[in-house]
């Protein structure tokens, strides 16, 4: 039986399977709709209808943002043709109202289109001169313009919403400067994802009259510029040479200067949006997918925006979310951070004692070292020395935050902006953080450093009295280990972080790391060998970390890293494994100097780690979402046999692994379109990340990487192209030598393309995976998905 056929029957007797159809399908929170596409003096809105342009394009309604915002309703357009609620222009954005059943849209006594709420204030209008009411009417256009017109003259329009763009540009709309009346168009964000209220960021034109556009923060920091037009394009969006998608158009005369754009194809769904993040992304709408495709963004990295993380927030590019509080530092706005509005930043958890002194209620302030860093904006120079010369002058001032020396001394005062971790830790700055001692381990204390400086007559008393304390202290402690020791063969252990800080030499062997955490050597003193992992720039609570920990701690498989033990102790989480000789898959794939894995090893790596995750999927009592597959979570025994880890992003689901909302996880380069586009998810995110992985395994290159010409490529585009074509040999990693198994390459190389098509639906379950690769059931030649079909044709170019 055919794979597409045992899809297909599995798929259509799943009891859920047409429930999540539907969701997946329709609109969410989208009113009726009446077939009037106007509004006039007689024919106000209210409640739940709406009106619909003449060609169905767009809708005009009260509409809900979100899933937190139970009692806030605005009046806002949105596409119809779009399963997915998708606003592109907000009336009320400030002030929404709490009863749309009472609530009117209509036209007033003077005109004027205005919004009354439920006590029949006006809190919205469009704010014209007064005209003749009975000839004023409302009407949405199939372009998605919202606009006011006399009756008595058609042509005359009052009022346009193109002219007053919230967060997106619509093909045709004009983004630009009335030069006559100094009147400029610009977008700005929403707050948050359910509040559509003005963000931070905002996309305009250059006030001064040149071509240029700007991403401008709060209104007072500009961090990105589009570049002049020449002609064609703005010089620092070379994306917009692709003239097969859409037209471009910059236009100025004596009258105005404006941008427009609009797509080839006019039956492409499109939109230009400045987003919550602080990117302006031009987005597509796929159809036989479901889903928003990106087409560009700007700026393209995501820590080049601006105060992106809010003050004492770092930015990391390989992590997810982007954002996480410095050490000592806690969420400023912890529902807000939930809602990817970062811009409030971080809160100290303990405040400063601000002297060079010791107080009397605790130790001086010291700093906690920060490697790899890009330094935060807003820096002074002082002239010392030294670093210890550097470090004295930040204490001295109580609002020195935070020092670097490198060729001189620089200080900060205040908050800290623009941090970023970089991904390398071998390149940046190092950055020395100030912190109440209370926050650093290993301080000492004020009686200590006396008891130190008073020696004189009783040395020896002193010299003996620590030599017996070590004896003892250490002995329990080395009891207390080796009991640990044994108690961990059956029972999942809670480790005190001190012990871990012994047994790993203070964290000083580091085995590997990724971007939730990095993994350290331990031994325990029976002479296990242990796998100390330190997670990172997660944000959970302690009782549901410690819930999903022992989920995991339960499980058992030949192909899953066992879980011996965990630490939780405020702020530091870790997760102790048992230790694999091999280490990581991607060591051994990408390293130039590792063993070269031959076919066979390889296609048993895929098979095993194929069968762990689908244990986790469907053979455990709880259904686990892992989260986060990629080869640095593959680790290898001696035998190399495969062992699934990295289980600090594991996601717990009910047994019929059903949909989750949950935070953005993962890494990038292995997320499925579902994270991206912030929809419920489910198990099948994991085989989106196994399918990238195993074209990893079968090429021993990584699926984004550079050319020797420096040009970016994407290798799953490739690939999918060269199954379709039959030739997956050109696929194998060159260093095989063709030496592969065909069938099974075949076999391997098609499976990766089920397992990332843009449609969760169209992607087999593990189950079916480890069926396929263990030759159990045949696979049929996979479609191109559409994402990958248009990266690859930008990508040519």
């Amino acid at each position: 039986m055919s794979f597409l056929l045992l899809r297909s029957i599995a798929a259509m007797s799943h009891p859920l399977f047409f429930s999540f159809l539907f969701i997946f399908l329709s609109p969410l929170n989208i009113p009726h709709t009446f077939a009037a596409n106007s509004i006039s003096m007689n024919h106000p809105l209210s409640g739940n209808q709406t009106i619909i342009s003449q060609g169905g394009n767009f809708v005009l309604g009260f509409f809900q943002p979100g899933n937190k915002s139970a009692h806030n309703y605005y009046i806002g357009i949105w596409f119809n043709k779009v399963s997915q609620l998708t606003p592109v222009w907000v009336a009320n954005r400030e002030t929404p109202i709490s009863d749309p059943t009472s609530s009117e849209l209509r036209i007033s006594d003077d005109g004027n289109l205005v919004l009354l709420n439920q006590f029949k204030m006006q809190v919205w209008s469009t704010n014209l001169a007064s005209i003749a009411s009975n000839s004023a009417t409302a009407v949405i256009l199939d372009s998605g313009n919202l606009v006011l017109r006399d009756d008595s003259d058609p042509s005359k329009v009052l009022w346009r919403s193109f002219d007053h763009p919230t967060d997106t540009l619509l093909p045709g709309c004009k983004l630009g400067m009335n030069k006559v009346t100094g009147e400029r168009q610009h977008l700005s964000s929403w707050k948050n994802s359910d509040d559509p209220a003005p963000g931070i960021f905002s996309f305009g034109i250059d006030p001064h009259g040149s071509s240029q556009y700007f991403i401008v923060w709060n209104g007072v920091r500009q961090y990105w510029s589009s570049g002049y037009w020449n002609g064609h394009l703005f010089t620092a969006v070379p994306q917009m040479k692709s003239k097969d998608i859409y037209n471009f158009e910059y236009v100025s005369d004596a009258t105005e200067n404006y941008f427009t754009y609009s797509p080839i194809d006019d039956k492409m769904i499109s939109r230009f949006v400045m987003g919550t993040l602080g990117q302006v992304k031009q987005l597509t709408w796929l159809e036989e997918n479901q889903q928003w495709m990106l087409f560009w963004s700007q700026p393209e990295r995501q820590c080049d925006v601006y105060a992106l993380c809010g003050p004492f927030g770092s930015c990391n590019e390989k992590s997810l979310p982007f954002c996480s509080c410095l050490k000592g530092f806690s969420e400023a706005s912890p529902s807000n951070w939930d809602l990817g509005d970062q811009s409030q930043g971080c809160v100290r958890n303990t405040p400063l004692q601000c002297s060079t002194k010791s107080s009397g209620h605790g130790d001086k302030d010291e700093f906690f070292m920060m490697p790899g860093m890009r330094l935060p904006i807003n820096n002074h120079s002082v002239a010392v020395a030294s670093s210890e010369d550097c470090e004295l002058a930040c204490l001295k001032n109580c609002s020195c935050t935070a020092y670097a020396y490198s060729r001189g001394c620089t200080v900060w005062y205040g908050d800290l902006l623009n941090l970023q971790q970089l991904s390398d830790g071998s390149i940046g700055e190092t950055l020395y953080l100030r912190l109440a001692a209370s926050k650093l381990p290993n301080k000492k204390s004020s009686k200590e450093l006396l008891i130190g400086a008073v020696v004189g007559a009783v040395v020896s008393i002193l010299a003996l009295s620590a030599i017996a304390s070590f004896m003892l202290i250490s002995g329990y402690r080395q009891r207390r280990m080796i009991g640990i020791a044994k108690a961990m063969e059956n029972n999942l252990v809670l480790f005190k972080y001190g012990d871990l800080q012994r047994i790993t030499k203070n964290f000083t062997e580091k085995l590997g790391g990724g971007g939730f955490g990095s993994i350290y050597k331990g031994l325990l003193p029976d002479s296990t060998v242990v796998a100390v992992k330190k997670l990172e720039g997660l944000h959970q609570r302690e009782k549901e970390f410690r819930t999903e920990v022992r989920t995991i701690g339960q499980i058992q498989h030949v192909n899953l890293v066992r879980l011996r033990g965990f630490c939780s102790e405020g702020t530091k989480r870790l997760l102790v494994y048992d230790y694999m000789p091999n280490s990581s898959l991607d060591t051994m794939l990408f390293q130039s100097n590792s063993t070269i894995l031959e076919w066979k090893t390889r296609y048993q790596i895929a098979l095993g780690a194929a069968r762990g995750l689908a244990y986790l999927h469907e053979k455990c009592r709880d259904c686990i979402i892992h989260c986060d597959i990629k080869p640095e979570n593959i680790f290898l025994d001696a035998s190399f046999v495969p062992k699934l880890a990295g289980f600090g992003l594991a996601k717990l689901v009910g047994r019929d692994c059903s949909r989750v909302l949950t935070t953005m996880r993962g890494t990038i380069g292995y997320l499925a379109p579902e994270w991206i586009f912030g929809v419920p998810i489910t198990s099948k995110v994991d085989v989106y990340s196994y399918g990238m992985m195993l074209l990893e395994i079968i090429s021993g290159r990584r699926n984004a990487e550079q050319s020797e010409e420096g040009k970016n490529a994407f290798f799953p585009a490739l690939a999918v192209h060269k199954v379709t074509e039959e030739d997956v040999l050109s696929l194998l990693d060159l260093k095989l030598n063709g030496d592969a198994d065909l069938e099974e390459l075949d076999r391997a190389c098609k499976v990766a393309c089920w397992c990332i098509q843009d449609n969760e639906f169209h992607r087999p379950s593990m189950g079916q995976v480890v069926q396929i690769l263990e030759g159990v059931v045949d696979v049929n030649m996979p479609p191109v998905p559409r994402s990958l079909h248009l990266l690859a044709e930008n990508l040519r170019e």
